[in-house]
């Protein structure tokens, strides 16, 4: 398999969940902005949608969207426990998670990342996210991991969009149960050598 990334991105999910899930893997850095990839070329040329993080498969074939990816992944690894067994109700349990991650807490924060983004627009999102975030966490009140005792695809992308907090200027000293989980899941092994390979700590 070869990931297709950009330091800090979205690619940052699956890129935890390859690791938690021991699968050895190629790792291709793209500039989203010029859409160029580190070792030459247009990353249109992968993928049409341009972005990351993209997964190509061992036969060639191209997988796009962060929770299907880590989906995916998780699916090669079963005994990891990284996604319930499919057809089971804790799966829609998992994909209820991403979908709510996806378009209720990525969208907003993301847009905090344009060029032309204002601090007037800037709080516009910050006000549209945390009810998100109370509603979170209420969720992590008592357990350890968004599914329960295990850390899921769910909770890399969690992470990873809590990543994202600090350069908006949110403080998720507001919501106590959230910013226990993200100092639980910053110290885990795989997410710390993430975020060394991707040059975001040393």
């Amino acid at each position: 398999m070869k990931l297709y990334f950009s330091p800090g991105a979205c690619s940052l999910s699956p890129h935890i969940v390859l690791l938690e899930a021991g699968i050895v893997a190629n790792y291709e850095e793209v500039d989203t902005k010029s859409k160029a990839m580190k070792s030459g070329g247009d990353f249109r040329s992968v993928t049409p949608k341009g972005t990351v993080p993209t997964l190509q498969l061992d036969d060639g074939q191209i997988l796009t969207e962060g929770p299907a990816i880590v989906q995916y992944i998780a699916d090669r690894k079963p005994e990891t426990k990284l996604a319930p067994a499919p057809d089971s109700m804790e799966r829609y349990r998992l994909q209820e998670w991403l979908n709510y991650i996806s378009s209720e807490v990525h969208k907003p924060l993301s847009l905090m990342f344009s060029a032309t983004a204002t601090e007037e627009s800037h709080q516009i999102q910050r006000n549209l996210v945390a009810p998100k975030f109370d509603f979170i966490n209420k969720a992590l009140d008592g357990k350890p991991f968004l599914m329960g005792e295990h850390f899921t695809v769910a909770d890399a992308y969690l992470f990873n969009m809590l990543c994202w907090t600090i350069p908006n200027g949110i403080d998720l000293g507001k919501w106590s149960q959230m910013k226990d989980y993200y100092g639980r899941v910053v110290s885990r092994p795989t997410v710390r050598v993430a975020l060394k390979e991707e040059g975001l700590i040393k």
